[in-house]
């Protein structure tokens, strides 16, 4: 523009073509006050100001709402998980290195410190006041409560008894990590008399016996694997959730029951949950259910996954070993019959590879257990990510993640899209 011409304003069909939007998005924009329009010479159509339409184009539209699991354009730096499609590796181990070949308290000393202890970690003792403290806690609220809100009552009784968990040094951190994991999973199991140690229980068979699981070695072995398989996922919702409360300075209970309630949702920790009910559904005739499904929800649970799209590694690892446990008994093999059964429809037409959900599901359909048991074992495993991330977020500058609001016109709720 020529030094002191004044430049036109712009008519409403100019901002639409220029911001790519339509009318009512425009006089969106006005109600905002991302734009002002003033009224044209005829006294009935509106115009802009070129410099604010030339603005808002540059700053970009108000984004779309994301789909689900797709998330923001946000990072943050981490060395606690690689992810990619198909990819999971904690501080550089792959996955299947760790799963079945170190138990979980060797991969959560792995992810807190970077390295995998050696010697071997101990079993990790339970401080008793923290076990009895946790365990009349759960008394008080009966025996009806779902098995993720016991865990999220046993780590906050657990943290009334522990004044020293305010120490936010790493050591300090790590140490708290270590009792919290202990002491819930041994106040979430069942009393044994004084003839068997607590020490020497592993936090596997803590949690095995914690969810209802089969008294075996084999079963035991099992739910390692899905610890360890479990134990962290690079920044999901839950652990961004625990990521904010650390930047507070809030210690690393307080960060874990952060993550606990975004992990509570029923499109995260508890998503394993309806997978033993279509199981059970399918038994019969598993074409008839996976129709049913898609015909009433348009999807099936525990199919597919925002990153990995071309199949989730801890689906095969968890499920293999459910294999190998199911192979000696007759009653979990037939049951694993009816999840490969499922498997075996769902992959005929189009398919979605199965993700670790469904393979949670199904070590709960092939094991027994009591419905929302794999939402507990997921709560426990994720604690040793959760920790981690706090011991990062700890060493950043604190109240990091105050963001500010940006308006944007109304768009349409997502619709999800069938998963099969």
């Amino acid at each position: 523009m020529l030094f002191g011409m004044v430049a036109r304003r712009l008519r409403i069909d100019e901002v639409t073509a220029r911001l790519g939007v339509k009318r009512e998005t425009v006089y969106a924009y006005v109600s905002r006050g991302l734009l002002r329009s003033q009224l044209a010479e005829d006294g009935r159509s509106s115009t802009f100001d070129p410099a604010e339409v030339d603005a808002v184009a540059t700053r970009g539209r108000p984004r779309r709402r994301p789909r689900q699991g797709e998330g923001i354009d946000a990072a943050l730096g981490s060395a606690v998980t690689e992810l990619g499609d198909g990819l999971i590796s904690y501080h550089g181990i792959g996955l299947e290195e760790l799963a079945g070949a170190r138990p979980f308290e060797a991969v959560a000393e792995l992810l807190w410190s970077g390295a995998l202890p050696d010697p071997p970690t101990p079993a990790w003792s339970a401080p008793p006041a923290g076990v009895a403290t946790a365990r009349r806690a759960l008394t008080a609220i009966g025996p009806h409560c779902a098995p993720g809100d016991r865990l999220r009552v046993a780590v906050a009784a657990a943290a009334t008894v522990d004044p020293l968990r305010h120490d936010l040094r790493p050591e300090a951190v790590l140490h708290c990590g270590r009792s919290l994991i202990a002491t819930v999973s041994e106040a979430l199991a069942p009393q044994h008399g004084p003839t068997r140690s607590a020490a020497e229980r592993s936090v596997a068979q803590r949690v095995a016996e914690a969810v209802g699981a089969p008294s075996s070695a084999r079963w035991h072995g099992v739910i390692d694997v899905a610890l360890v398989c479990l134990a962290d996922h690079e920044l999901a919702t839950s652990t961004l959730a625990a990521r904010v409360a650390a930047s507070t300075r809030a210690d690393p209970t307080a960060v874990v029951l952060a993550g606990l309630a975004t992990l509570s949702g029923p499109l995260h920790g508890s998503a394993s949950v309806a997978v033993p009910r279509f199981l059970a559904d399918a038994a019969e005739d598993a074409p008839a259910a996976v129709a049913t499904l898609l015909r009433t929800d348009g999807q099936l649970p525990g199919f597919g996954h925002p990153v990995h799209r071309h199949g989730d590694p801890r689906h095969a690892l968890v499920l293999d070993a459910v294999r190998t446990a199911a192979a000696a008994n007759a009653r979990t093999r037939a049951r694993l019959a009816e999840v490969d059964a499922v498997l075996a429809v769902t992959a005929q037409r189009a398919p979605v590879p199965p993700n670790v959900d469904f393979a949670l599901g199904a070590l709960g359909h092939v094991a027994g257990l009591p419905l929302g048991a794999t939402e507990l074992l997921m709560a426990v495993a994720r604690t040793a990510g959760w920790i981690a991330h706090a011991i990062e977020e700890y060493a950043e500058p604190p109240l990091r993640f105050r963001a500010r609001a940006r308006g944007r016109a109304a768009d349409p709720a997502p619709t999800a899209s069938p998963s099969v």
